[in-house]
């Protein structure tokens, strides 16, 4: 059997910031980066099926520039068997749907029965490159799993979605299938010293990205917003504080 994972190098943001000349990013001296952290989960997600069905093999996919390599070293090292890194200069950041076009040709050519993504990423936050992945491959896909239990001889999998107020809803879905994985569904692994040795001397190989059409998003600015003058108070009349925001969101688009 064979799963996919695709994984993303986050950047974190300190306690000050500087953008660049442009305006349209942060200057690179005020960023740490790491691997996303619901990745991170989805890849020890992936180790253990593997572990369970007794082999198989587990591929890390992502999209970016060479630091990138660090984060998916981190899951070579975890166990991953695998990297492959589309080259990211094509690729608009914050842009989910360019980034799941270029996952989409690499993951269709590996053949996987199972493809797992982090629900989101810490850094962007929009929780759409799995769903558009799906949507690409002609999969299924569930979103926000926090267990699976997957039979590989009957090609499916019963996963538990994490839904609101603490709900499970209970899904059987035919694979192979696009799941996005929430945190808390393990424990990661920690790398050994050896195993991280390893990890660096691994080959990742590199691709090009395909045809990836327009892009779907742009960054156009970004600021840091001006402070206010304080909060205001609405009182607790669900009529009254129905009329004041009226009242405000007016004042604002004029």
């Amino acid at each position: 059997m064979k799963i996919v994972v695709c994984v993303k190098q986050v950047a974190m943001l300190g306690d000050e910031v500087e953008f660049t000349p442009d305006g349209r990013g942060v200057d690179p001296d005020y960023l740490e980066h790491a691997l996303n952290e619901w990745d991170s989960y989805a890849t020890e997600e992936a180790l253990r099926i593997r572990e369970a069905a007794g082999g198989g093999e587990v591929v890390v996919v992502s999209a970016g520039d060479e630091d990138a390599e660090d984060a998916m070293r981190r899951c070579l090292a975890m166990g991953a068997d695998r990297g492959v890194r589309i080259a990211g200069d094509g690729i608009p950041a914050g842009d989910p749907i360019t980034t799941a076009r270029a996952l989409a040709e690499v993951v269709r050519g590996e053949g996987a029965d199972l493809v797992l993504c982090g629900v989101q990423s810490s850094d962007a936050v929009q929780g759409a490159t799995g769903t558009a992945l799906a949507e690409l491959l002609g999969l299924p896909r569930v979103a926000v799993v926090k267990k699976i239990e997957y039979d590989h001889a009957a090609r499916k999998a019963v996963v538990h979605r994490e839904l609101e107020g603490g709900l499970v809803d209970v899904n059987e879905v035919e694979t192979p299938a696009v799941i996005t994985i929430q945190t808390g569904i393990n424990e990661p692994r920690y790398a050994t010293l050896r195993a991280i040795k390893q990890a660096e001397q691994k080959e990742i190989e590199v691709v090009e990205p395909g045809q990836l059409g327009p892009p779907a998003a742009s960054v156009r600015r970004m600021f840091v917003p001006p402070r206010g003058e304080g909060a205001e108070l609405l009182g607790d009349d669900a009529a009254g504080v129905a009329q004041r925001i009226k009242q405000i969101v007016e004042e604002r688009l004029r």
